[in-house]
C-alpha cells in the first residue's frame, strides 16, 4: 500500500513537473506580451497630475555604487520636460522611469565637474533619436558649456553617420543631432537670474558656492504656482536659500564629513595617500546633511530631498548615521533620494507626494 502511494505521489510530481516544463514557454510568452501591451510606446507620464513631476534619475556621486547613477534630475513641468545634469548611467535610469524624451525642451548643467556631465553624450543621443528631434538640444550651463557641447558633438560624429545611414534621415534627422550651448553669465553682484521663460515655465539660475569651481549654479523651476529648487554642488549658500524661498521641494546635495573623514583615515592607514587627500579636499566644498536641513528650514521649503549623497548609505540601517542632526534642523518631510524616486507637486494643491517608478 505504501509503495503504491509513493509511486502515485512520484507520478503526480512528474506530471506537475511536465506541465510546468511544457507551460513555461507559454507563461514566458504571456509575460512578454503583457510587457509589450503595458509599456512599449505607452506615454507613462500621461497619468501624472498637471504640475511639476520630478524624476530622480541619479542620486549618487563619483563613488562606485551599483544602485545609484551619477547626479541627474528630470523635471516635467506641465507638458515641458527638462534634465538637470547627466551623471554616468543616469539617462538609462531616466528612460526606465518613463520620462517623455519627446517633450524635452532643454538640458541644464549645474557645473562642469565630470561626474555631472559624463552622461551628457547619451542625453544628446537619446534626445535626438528617442525624442525624434529635428533641432539640436539647447543645453544651459556655466562658462565652458560651449566647449563641452562642441566636444560631445565631435565625439559622436561618427556614430551620427552610422545611425543616419542605418535608420534613414526620416528617423535619424541629421539636423537634430547634438546640442547648442546656452552659456549663463550672471552679472557681478547678481545672485540669480531667469534663464528660461516659456509656456508658463520659468527657470531661474542661482549662484552657489562650490569653490574653486566657478561659476556653479543651482536652479529653480516654477510652474502654475508650484516650484522645485535644485542646489547642484554647494556648501550652505545664502543665495540659494533666498532663491528657494517657499519652494515646494528642495533637492539639496549632502556629504557626511564624519563618514568621509573615516574613509580618508582608513585610506591613509593603508598607504593610499592620494585618495586620502581627496577625501579631505572634498569636505570643503560640499554641504553636510545639517547644512542642507538648515537651508531648507530657512527657505521655508515644504519638503527636502537629499541627493548626490556622499557617501551614499549602503543600507537603511546606516541612514540615521548619514543624516546626523539634520532632522533637528528641519522638521518637514526629509528623504534620502533613491534612483527611481518620483515626486509629484500638483498644480492647485499643497500636496507633495512621493512614489517609485521602479
Amino acid at each position: 500500500m505504501k509503495r503504491k502511494l509513493l509511486w502515485g505521489l512520484a507520478g503526480l510530481v512528474l506530471a506537475i513537473g511536465a506541465v510546468l516544463l511544457l507551460g513555461r514557454g507559454w507563461l514566458a510568452e504571456r509575460a512578454f506580451q503583457r510587457a509589450l501591451d503595458t509599456s512599449v510606446g505607452v506615454d507613462q507620464s500621461a497619468s501624472l497630475p498637471d504640475g511639476i513631476n520630478v524624476y530622480v534619475c541619479g542620486s549618487g556621486s563619483p563613488m562606485p555604487d551599483a544602485a545609484r547613477a551619477g547626479p541627474c534630475i528630470g523635471v516635467l513641468a506641465g507638458k515641458q520636460a527638462f534634465v538637470f545634469d547627466a551623471g554616468s548611467g543616469s539617462i538609462r535610469k531616466l528612460m526606465r522611469m518613463g520620462f517623455p524624451m519627446e517633450r524635452i525642451q532643454a538640458g541644464f548643467l549645474t557645473h562642469l565637474h565630470s561626474d555631472h556631465i559624463d552622461g551628457l553624450g547619451e542625453l544628446l543621443l537619446q534626445a535626438w533619436i528617442g525624442g525624434s528631434r529635428g533641432a539640436p538640444l539647447p543645453v544651459y550651463g556655466p562658462d565652458g558649456t560651449d566647449k563641452v557641447i562642441a566636444a560631445e558633438t565631435q565625439l559622436y560624429d561618427i556614430d551620427k553617420g552610422f545611425r543616419i545611414a542605418h535608420h534613414g534621415p526620416q528617423v535619424a534627422r541629421p539636423g537634430g543631432f547634438g546640442g547648442t550651448a546656452q552659456v549663463i553669465a550672471l552679472p557681478d553682484g547678481t545672485d540669480s537670474q531667469t534663464v528660461y521663460d516659456q509656456g508658463g515655465v520659468r527657470i531661474t539660475a542661482i549662484r552657489v558656492i562650490h569653490d574653486p569651481i566657478k561659476p556653479a549654479f543651482g536652479y529653480r523651476v516654477d510652474y502654475k504656482g508650484r516650484s522645485v529648487t535644485l542646489s547642484g554642488d554647494t556648501v550652505y549658500a545664502p543665495a540659494l536659500v533666498k532663491a528657494a524661498k517657499d519652494t515646494d521641494l528642495l533637492l539639496h546635495e549632502a556629504l557626511n564629513k564624519r563618514m568621509i573623514a573615516a574613509l580618508g583615515a582608513k585610506l591613509a592607514e593603508r598607504g593610499r595617500g592620494d585618495a586620502a587627500k581627496i577625501m579631505g579636499d572634498i569636505q570643503g566644498y560640499h554641504a553636510s546633511p545639517e547644512d542642507a536641513a538648515r537651508a531648507a528650514n530657512e527657505a521655508g521649503a515644504k519638503a527636502l530631498v537629499l541627493y548626490h549623497l556622499v557617501p551614499a548609505p549602503p543600507a537603511r540601517l546606516i541612514e540615521p548615521l548619514f543624516l546626523g542632526d539634520a532632522t533637528k534642523a528641519y522638521r518637514g518631510p526629509l528623504k534620502l533620494a533613491q534612483d527611481g524616486m518620483m515626486v509629484s507637486i500638483p498644480a492647485g494643491s499643497e500636496d507633495v507626494t512621493f512614489s517609485k517608478a521602479f
